[in-house]
C-alpha cells in the first residue's frame, strides 16, 4: 500500500519535497504541475527550463506532474523528462478544475469529457517515456451529472499507464463537500491490473487507515493536510505497518522544521523570495493556534530574515507554554 504526496501549485517545490523526504514515510513525492507547452517553448527559446523543474534532475522518488491538451507537446516533454532528467515517474493531470487550466487552456479536468482523447494522450506519453512509469490523476467527472471516472480509467489503462489517482470529487465541486470514496471504490473492479490510488479528505492518520482498510485501493495520496503536517506521511507509514506511531513534533521541533525548510529554500532562492515562500507554509503550521491571527498579520509585514525568525521564535515559544 503506497503513500503518495500530492502535487500542489505554489507549494510542492524542491524545498518542500526535500523536507517531506527527510521527514520520511512518503513513497512518491510529486512536483507542482508543469506546463508541457512552457517547457517546450522556454527551452527552444533560451535553452532553459521552467523553474518548477528546479532540483528535479536525479531527485529520488520524484514524479513530475505535467499538463496540456496536446499529445505532441506532452509526449515531447515526457521524452525529455525520461531521457534527460531521469525522473522516477510522470503523472498526467486530467483533474485540475482551475479556470485558467480547465476553461482557458482546455486542459486538466476539461479533458474528462473525452475519454478517447485522454487515451490517445496517455498512449503517446507512455511510448515517449520508455521504461519510466506513467500515471494519471483525474476527478470523478466534470459534474455530478456527468460522472465517467470508470470510462476514463479504462481508457487510461488500455493506453498502458501504470496507475491512476482519483480525487473523489467532480471538477464542478472544486473542494466543496466531501470526497466520495464509494465512487472511487467502484473503479477498481473495472480495472484489469492498473493500480488505483485514492485522494481526497485524508486529514489524519485515522482517515488514512480507514481508507486503506475499507476501500479496494493500492494506496492513498495526501495533499492539503500535509502542508500543516508534513510529518503525517511517517505517521501513516508507521500505523500501516503496525509500528508505534511517531508523536507530533513539539513546538520547538516545529520551529526547527521551519528553519530547515528555510535552509532548503535558500538553495534556490534569495532571502526575500525564500521568506515569501516559507510564509505560506508557516501560516499552515500556525492554523488553529490561539494567537495565529495576530501572528499572521505580523509576519506579513516583514521580509527581513532576522525579524521574521524572531517572530517565529516568539510565537512557538508562546505556543509551547
Amino acid at each position: 500500500m503506497k503513500i503518495l504526496s500530492a502535487p500542489m501549485a505554489g507549494f510542492t517545490n524542491y524545498a518542500y519535497r526535500e523536507l517531506v523526504r527527510l521527514l520520511g514515510g512518503a513513497d512518491v513525492i510529486e512536483t507542482e504541475m508543469v506546463s508541457a507547452r512552457s517547457f517546450v517553448e522556454i527551452e527552444s527559446r533560451s535553452g532553459e527550463f521552467p523553474l518548477r523543474l528546479w532540483g528535479v534532475r536525479g531527485e529520488p522518488n520524484v514524479v513530475v506532474q505535467i499538463w496540456d491538451n496536446s499529445p505532441e507537446m506532452l509526449s515531447e516533454f515526457a521524452r525529455r523528462l525520461a531521457e534527460d532528467f531521469a525522473v522516477c515517474g510522470i503523472d498526467l493531470n486530467f483533474g485540475c478544475p482551475a479556470k485558467q487550466i480547465a476553461n482557458k487552456s482546455e486542459s486538466g479536468s476539461y479533458l474528462l469529457r473525452f475519454p478517447d482523447r485522454i487515451g490517445d494522450i496517455v498512449t503517446r506519453v507512455v511510448a515517449a517515456s520508455g521504461k519510466i512509469p506513467v500515471t494519471a490523476k483525474i476527478r470523478l467527472g466534470c459534474t455530478t451529472d456527468s460522472i465517467n471516472a470508470i470510462d476514463v480509467a479504462q481508457a487510461i489503462e488500455s493506453a498502458g499507464a501504470n496507475g491512476i489517482i482519483v480525487h473523489g470529487r467532480t471538477a464542478s465541486d472544486m473542494y466543496r463537500g466531501n470526497a466520495d470514496w464509494n465512487a472511487i471504490a467502484t473503479i477498481k473492479p473495472k480495472l484489469k491490473q492498473m493500480k488505483l490510488y485514492g485522494n481526497g479528505d485524508i486529514k489524519t492518520v485515522n482517515d488514512a487507515l480507514s481508507k486503506m482498510q475499507n476501500y479496494p485501493i493500492d494506496g492513498i495520496m495526501i495533499g492539503r493536510a500535509a502542508l500543516a503536517k508534513p510529518w503525517i506521511f511517517r505517521q501513516i507509514a508507521a500505523a500501516a505497518a503496525n509500528r508505534e506511531i511517531p508523536s507530533d513534533p513539539t513546538d520547538t521541533e516545529i520551529n526547527q522544521i521551519i528553519k530547515l525548510h528555510y535552509k532548503l529554500l535558500r538553495e534556490q532562492l534569495i532571502p526575500k523570495s525564500a521568506i515569501s515562500q516559507l510564509r505560506k507554509h508557516v501560516f499552515c503550521y500556525a492554523a488553529g493556534k490561539g494567537t495565529s491571527r495576530q501572528f499572521r498579520h505580523a509576519i506579513c509585514q516583514t521580509n527581513d530574515t532576522t525579524t521574521f525568525f524572531k517572530l517565529i521564535d516568539d510565537f512557538w515559544k508562546i505556543s509551547e507554554t
